[in-house]
């Protein structure tokens, strides 16, 4: 540790501390425009200036480290002043210079209310300008469906390109020319392709990059501000969901640095349109091949009408990928009561068990346990559209230092580079027997990772494919006492808290594939279930948000409340407990899920002992004690994982395909929403034009 004295205070800090990061830990409030903590430092803004003793000027204390200052004649402490009279005047003369050029459009942008520039000239400027000649005009950019621009108002702090190559790692921003004719652009004037472009949003000190689709909507003072959950994939990203009465108008990113630290993906922020569209608001009932609006007690009674003729063996439940526990905790409970042992929350065909124990199907080094592997190998699974955020950690641990990555599946762009291994289950088993280079790079690594993707388990062979990836970690060493490196990457949210309450089928009964199936059953629940097709002589009844494939199929639609109308309880991959909070209401006659599934239990003759959500969560609780742990990843252990290595089974030789082929389009919010179908036209013309490459 380094003393040093800020303002009279005398504080211990780390020697690779900056004189900015310094001031913060002695209490002092230092304004900047270009410095951010995730970001490399660029110290081109210079509202950073602070007076260090012995210096003739101010110096830039982001870019001037603790261990660069020198002591005093007699050894003192470094003294920095951060108060002082010059301090003030180089401020002041900074946001001068900053506002030269700077249109000065507050009441128009975007920004207002929520902008850097506003809040420090207020804080740092003064009331008036000696500049008189004419403002620099520069043309705005085209950067695609989410980003607008106004690059008059832009300062050059280089936030947003330093974003785009060090964090996405998709470096389509830069700056050309020098001095005032310098701009920020994207060199061919095309939309950007990150799935992260949004957050230079957030980055953005002013009102040059604000968002698109948000464009005129509201200001920051109109809204209700609620903290959630993204249910877009299985990361569980921290999200604060901004309403306006009843309609969510924007969603942004909250930092939780275990899981996403401070960004969202695309997806997560602008899915919001798709909240307000083709949404199911009345129950419906389909007589003589069309459906027809109806009731509540005339749904109910269809069901219960079909449901009473049936025997239990040919009734059966599948949740969808953005159910909560508790509504899945209420059908699990439902079904029992009826007798039937039919359900299932993996619709996409996966085979993972929870009877393999908690580990083998849960992301075990948890996402801030990549940073601290040495070497990755990932099968399966494209990281970039599964888990976007999730991607970029991993992006974030390559740039730190060496980090080798292998890949076995289909070749993809990851930000990153990875050494091909090969494109299915042969090659997996080829590098469980520790044949090849990358076998003996893992080998040699102390915390290696190996992530298991969907696209993996999610076919026929998904258990015996599982069963090697887990022989493969237990032969490099990546599953030991201190460190288990054997991660499972979910793509749907509701995947692992329906695993760990034991939604799937019971001795008997039907996996959703099977109950989809032709002859499978005479009745199926679908919990939101839209990623799957039901054979035509099934009576389907569909609880769900929006009118897509499951509403389409259903005989009976009973409208539900999407993530952002209901307090539900989530697990991330990691299996970290989550819950997001109710923002606003669902539309017209639409209800909660448990509500519609205790009223329905009811009319079935089979009424579920609670009658609120806190009764539903205190039963949930008595059965499975973990979910009240919030923020808390309950682990699993080792033994799970040589467990799973020591079962047998033949994997196929098909190549694995990977298990989101659009990363727009992945749920029926997503394919309501607009913006989402003009980022998914730019991603195939990008794409197309890369293969034409």
């Amino acid at each position: 540790m380094t003393k040093i004295v800020v303002d009279g205070i005398e504080v211990d800090v780390p020697p690779d501390y900056t004189l900015l990061q310094a001031c913060e830990a002695a209490g002092a409030e230092i304004p900047r425009f270009c410095f951010h903590e995730r970001l490399s430092i660029a110290g081109n803004c210079r509202m950073c200036l602070v007076e260090l003793k012995g210096s003739p000027k101010p110096v830039a204390s982001c870019a001037w480290g603790v261990r660069d200052c020198r002591p005093g004649p007699n050894g003192e402490p470094p003294q920095v002043l951060t108060k002082s009279p010059m301090v003030k005047k180089a401020r002041e003369g900074v946001m001068e210079f900053l506002l030269i050029n700077h249109p000065l459009d507050c009441p128009i942008c975007d920004q207002g209310g929520e902008c850097d520039l506003q809040d420090q000239a207020m804080a740092y400027g003064v009331d008036s300008s000696r500049f008189k000649e004419n403002k620099r005009a520069v043309e705005d950019k085209y950067l695609g469906a989410l980003v607008k621009t106004a690059m008059n108002r832009c300062i050059q702090c280089t936030r947003c390109v330093r974003f785009a190559t060090e964090v996405a790692g998709v470096p389509e921003l830069g700056a050309i020319g020098r001095g005032e004719d310098m701009e920020i652009t994207t060199y061919l004037e095309q939309a950007l392709t990150s799935e992260l472009q949004g957050n230079v949003v957030d980055l953005c000190p002013v009102g040059a990059l604000t968002s698109k689709p948000y464009a005129f909507t509201a200001r920051p003072w109109e809204l209700t501000k609620t903290q959630s959950i993204d249910v877009m994939d299985a990361v569980g990203s921290a999200i604060r969901v901004d309403t306006r009465g009843r309609e969510v108008l924007r969603i942004l990113p909250r930092v939780n640095e275990d899981v996403n630290e401070e960004w969202i993906s695309d997806k997560t922020r602008h899915v919001v349109d798709g909240l307000r569209v083709q949404r199911l608001d009345r129950p419906y009932v389909r007589e003589s091949g069309k459906l027809r609006p109806a009731s509540w007690s005339e749904a109910f009674r269809a069901i219960a009408a079909k449901v009473d003729g049936t025997g239990p063996g040919r009734i059966g439940a599948i949740a969808g990928d953005l159910a909560s526990v508790e509504e899945m905790f209420a059908l699990k409970e439902l079904m029992s009561g009826l007798g039937s042992q039919n359900i299932d929350c993996r619709q996409d065909g996966s085979v993972i068990d929870p009877a393999w124990g908690k580990a083998a199907y849960r992301f075990n080094p948890t996402i801030p346990g990549i940073e601290t592997a040495d070497a990755l190998l990932i099968v399966g699974a494209n990281p970039r559209r599964e888990a976007a955020v999730l991607n970029a950690r991993i992006r974030k641990r390559w740039r730190a230092g060496p980090f080798p990555v292998g890949l076995i599946g289909e070749r993809v762009d990851l930000t990153y580079p990875y050494q091909y291994l090969g494109a299915g289950p042969d090659t997996l088993a080829d590098l469980a027997a520790g044949n090849g280079e990358f076998a003996d790079i893992l080998r040699k690594a102390e915390r290696p990772l190996v992530l298991l993707g969907n696209g993996a388990t999610a076919r026929p062979d998904g258990a015996a494919i599982a069963t090697l990836a887990a022989k493969a970690a237990v032969e490099f060493g990546a599953v030991k006492d201190d460190w288990n490196g054997f991660g499972v990457l979910h793509t749907a949210a509701s995947r692992v808290g329906g695993l760990d309450i034991g939604f799937v089928p019971g001795q008997s009964g039907l996996d959703a594939t099977r109950m989809a199936a032709f002859g499978g059953l005479d009745v199926l629940v679908l919990l939101g279930a839209d990623e799957i097709d039901v054979a035509p002589e099934t009576f389907v009844v569909y609880i769900g948000t929006h009118g897509d494939r499951g509403a389409h199929r259903a005989d009976v639609i009973l409208p539900g409340a999407a993530y952002t109308e209901k307090s539900g309880i989530y697990l991330n991959t990691e299996g970290r407990v989550q819950m997001g909070l109710r923002a606003g209401f669902p539309p017209g006659e639409a209800r909660e899920d448990w509500a519609i599934l205790r009223a329905l239990s009811e009319i079935l003759g089979r009424t579920l002992p609670w009658d609120s959500l806190l009764a539903l969560r205190t039963a949930l609780y008595q059965a499975h004690p973990h979910l009240q742990r919030l923020d808390v990843v309950a682990p699993g252990t080792p033994a799970e994982v040589h467990r799973l290595a020591g079962r047998s089974g033949t994997p196929d030789k098909g190549a694995f395909v990977p298990a989101v082929s659009d990363f727009y389009l992945t749920n029926p919010i997503a394919r309501a929403s607009v913006v989402m179908a003009e980022c998914s036209a730019l991603a195939r013309d990008h794409d197309a034009l890369r293969a034409a490459e």
